[in-house]
């Protein structure tokens, strides 16, 4: 949990907002990831990416 406060801290300081969207992209793609890992669906999410 750190790490994702620092990267807001990161993005606040330089201004740079356009990484929001990549970083809420990257988030929730892991999550993705992570949920299905162990699941029936797993191989149908992995061949769409």
């Amino acid at each position: 949990m750190s790490i994702f406060m620092e990267l807001l801290r990161f993005v606040h300081a330089r201004k740079k907002y356009w990484m929001i969207p990549i970083l809420f992209l990257f988030v929730s793609l892991g999550g993705l990831l992570i949920l299905v890992k162990g699941s029936v669906v797993a191989p149908f999410i992995y061949t769409i990416f």
